[in-house]
């Protein structure tokens, strides 16, 4: 059960809600978008069915969810939300592009590839301080070090940044610098990590598991809706099948399949999954063409010194064909249907 808030509810308002809640033996998780706060309901439903909460003060409606992921369902929310990152929106709309080096090496290079990418039309830098790899011998990131390179692009070219956290004990230090912080797919079910992220109360980019069915990535999410942030965006980065001609194998059917269960915008990576720079632009098209909120791109002034996926980092003739595919990519938004039409 998930109870909606009114815009102008008060903050005793949602403190009588949860009071309520508590009295029956129930729990409350208050969680807080852009334009409304909802609280989902732990306990004996039927219970919660004498309460009368639908006529406190400041609720706008109560709903029964029948999904086990309430809070960020499209039963809960019907309307697709819009997550916004130092002030740029992420949601239904136009596309948006987010873009920078998959690992900062040095603030030379971070700052040109971050040039790079706003020259394409980029909105929001990408680069990771924090590398997990999966060997041990990989260049595994320059920790805060790379985080205070990233704070200093940003104040040179106002892109706001996404940078990736690792360890439920960095994500203070990652949210002192970072706009956003990303989950990678190696920590797509780190549920200590999801619930740290979610406390922090900075928004988030949630990166489907490597294996994770769509409910799977979907229920990580939830991690976070209950602990009190709904700010979350989704990114399908491809999966792991038996196929070895691409790095992953890009479920594009993913993006319209989870826009109708969830109101929780969703972009696409095609870097890391397609694995080279040739599949990048196509990739992206057919991200476009399905309604993704955005994409996210590797970039690189040198991808051939690059320490992190230099094969699949774009150049200065990639990012003039992305930019022009990104401009262009508005006719790839599509009304996401509340059911989908039987087969024939």
């Amino acid at each position: 059960m998930v109870i909606v808030m009114m815009p102008q509810a008060t903050a005793s308002d949602l403190a009588a809600v949860v009071a309520r809640v508590e009295s029956a033996g129930g729990e409350a998780f208050v969680s807080r978008g852009t334009s409304r706060t909802v609280v989902g309901l732990v306990g004996d439903i039927e219970q919660f069915g004498t309460l009368s909460l639908g006529a406190l003060r400041g609720v706008a409606e109560v709903l029964r969810v029948s999904v086990p992921y309430k809070l960020i369902s499209r039963q809960s929310h019907p309307e697709r939300s819009v997550v916004r990152v130092g002030g740029v929106p992420i949601g239904p709309g136009a596309p948006t592009l987010i873009a920078g080096p998959c690992a900062v090496e040095t603030p030379e290079q971070t700052l040109r590839a971050a040039l790079m990418a706003r020259a394409a039309g980029a909105t929001v830098l990408r680069g990771g301080a924090f590398k997990p790899r999966t060997s041990p011998y990989a260049f595994q990131g320059l920790g805060e070090a790379g985080l205070k390179i990233l704070a200093d692009v940003r104040a040179e070219t106002g892109l706001p940044v996404v940078t990736e956290v690792v360890d439920a004990h960095d994500v203070e230090l990652v949210a002192s610098y970072a706009d956003m912080l990303q989950i990678g797919t190696r920590n797509a079910q780190n549920f200590a990590l999801l619930q740290a992220v979610g406390d922090v109360g900075k928004p988030v980019m949630l990166k489907r598991g490597m294996s994770a069915t769509v409910e799977e990535w979907l229920m990580a999410a939830e991690y976070i809706a209950q602990r009190g942030n709904l700010g979350i965006v989704l990114c399908e980065r491809g999966i792991r099948t038996f196929e070895t001609a691409t790095r992953n194998t890009l479920d594009i059917a993913a993006v319209p399949v989870v826009q109708r269960l969830s109101h929780l915008p969703v972009v696409v990576d095609p870097s890391h999954s397609g694995g080279r720079r040739d599949l990048v632009l196509p990739l992206t098209r057919a991200a476009l063409a399905v309604g993704a909120d955005g994409v996210i791109v590797d970039v690189h002034p040198d991808p051939t010194t690059a320490l992190c996926d230099g094969p699949q980092a774009l150049v200065h003739e990639d990012l003039e064909e992305l930019g022009a595919t990104m401009r262009g990519g508005t006719s790839g938004q599509r009304r996401i249907p509340d059911e989908v039409a039987p087969s024939r």
